[in-house]
């Protein structure tokens, strides 16, 4: 048994996504850092350092498009959760997190911008959700969100902007 059988014990309620019929070959990831294992919906990915932590659905998406275990976003941390409104789900990556909502779809925030979206309460803040992934212009960058962005500057640091309500 190796910590993705483990795993997969304990995520079985999710259902037929992680039937062990439907699971691929365990293996090593390209980063050699750790090993995954896909099935039909969800993918339990382990490393030494994160222990096994399952990803599914749209957030599973988006983790793929943006690298995966190899990206930026590096393995999870969490298994996605949702979050304590009720209304979204995550999951935290070693290098970020990748939110969902039905109206939203997934989308990852990171680095200092996720860090002052933590420090204002996440989608409890004023922003709620991010309805985009970080972009950057120039020397810039900021994350769109359901009520504003987050920009980010090597001279302002990241900083939360509201929008202004449209009359």
């Amino acid at each position: 048994m190796t910590a993705i059988d483990d795993k997969w014990n304990t995520v079985q309620w999710i259902g037929p996504p992680f039937d062990a019929g439907a699971g691929s070959h365990e293996g090593p990831n390209p980063d050699r850092r750790g090993t995954s294992r896909d099935y039909t919906n969800g993918s339990i990915y382990w490393s030494p350092a994160t222990g096994a932590h399952e990803v599914h659905g749209d957030i599973r998406l988006k983790y793929a498009q943006v690298g995966g275990s190899s990206g930026f976003l590096g393995y999870p941390v969490t298994d996605e959760l949702g979050c304590p409104d009720g209304v979204g789900r995550f999951n935290h990556f070693e290098g970020g997190s990748i939110y969902w909502t039905p109206q939203t779809g997934a989308h990852e925030v990171h680095g200092a911008i996720r860090d002052a979206w933590a420090g204002i309460g996440w989608e409890n803040s004023f922003l709620r959700y991010p309805t985009a992934d970080e972009i950057g212009t120039g020397g810039s960058r900021s994350n769109r969100f359901q009520h504003g962005h987050i920009s980010w500057s090597p001279t302002e640091g990241a900083v939360a902007h509201r929008s202004t309500p449209i009359d």
